[in-house]
């Protein structure tokens, strides 16, 4: 028996160690395939200006994107990517953080059945429909409405972004609500505080750091969408002066040139991927300054 017992040990000894050892590649693959993406467009983007005497602040600053005279300036399609993202923003942190209380604390469990699922199925759908709904929809929907000469432009890639922004935030964030515990709502309601401020005054604060997540998150996905923002934008390279110019953002300019360009031209759209990751790294870095100010 007792050596039954040893054998039985030393087998679930062993695959702990083996299981170990397989989390372990596994995160080192994970970490090696991200850095060898990030050298491997950083070593393409930074080429020209390293060998090819490109000015890389003429490159940022630069109003012209004439690939076939050598022209490469990003400035419009930066100001133009800062615009979609930081109004995609105004519009679904809003209705996406509310729908999550709504879900988590006030909705009846029937409703809550209903709405969650759909929410997720929402996160589901591939980018692209969402590009078809917007130029099939808030595309003419401006147009007559707006009386606009073209719908595609600015307002119309905010809508789409903060639609598609909508399921990330709202589950995220649901979940970090749901994540409180309820000895903060007691002790709140307990000293005689309503519902209404006991959510946004105790549960919503203690929920900050999953609700900057879901926020994080969001923006990820408004910044690096593509499919969908190129079927509403308008693909114009001047910078926008109205919510209904129409734009060029960084990822579309790289999807719509890279499958022709080479050379000189390729490894530009390459220095546009370098400026896309280094504005997501900015973002995010604004964001968790502001959510540690708040927690302090």
């Amino acid at each position: 028996m007792s050596g039954f017992m040893e054998k039985s040990n030393r087998r679930k000894y062993f695959l702990e160690k083996l299981s170990g050892k397989l989390f372990l590649i596994c995160a080192f693959i994970s970490v090696i395939s991200l850095a060898l993406i990030i050298s491997f467009v950083f070593f393409k983007g930074f080429r020209p200006f390293v060998a090819e005497g490109y000015n890389f602040i003429q490159f940022l600053l630069g109003y012209d994107w004439v690939p076939g005279e050598g022209h490469f300036g990003v400035f419009p399609m930066i100001v133009t990517s800062l615009y979609a993202t930081i109004g995609a923003l105004i519009i679904g942190v809003p209705i996406g953080l509310f729908t999550a209380v709504f879900l988590a604390e006030i909705a009846p469990k029937p409703i809550v059945k209903i709405l969650s699922p759909a929410v997720q199925l929402l996160a589901g759908i591939p980018s692209v429909l969402f590009g078809v709904f917007g130029l099939a929809v808030i595309v003419p929907f401006l147009q007559n409405y707006l009386g606009l000469a073209k719908g595609q432009s600015l307002i119309a890639v905010i809508i789409v972004l903060a639609i598609m922004m909508l399921p990330t935030i709202v589950t995220v964030s649901e979940t970090a609500i749901r994540s409180v515990p309820q000895s903060y709502r007691e002790g709140s309601l307990a000293l005689g505080v309503s519902e209404m401020r006991t959510i946004f005054k105790v549960v919503i604060p203690a929920a900050k750091s999953g609700i900057m997540a879901a926020i994080v998150l969001g923006m990820g996905r408004a910044i690096g969408e593509t499919m969908a923002v190129i079927l509403v934008a308008g693909n114009s390279l001047m910078i926008p002066t109205s919510l209904t110019d129409s734009v060029r953002p960084l990822t579309t300019n790289i999807a719509l040139e890279m499958g022709y360009a080479a050379g000189i031209h390729q490894e530009m759209l390459f220095a546009t991927g370098i400026v896309l990751f280094s504005f997501i790294l900015i973002l995010n870095f604004i964001l968790a300054k502001i959510s540690a100010k708040g927690g302090q």
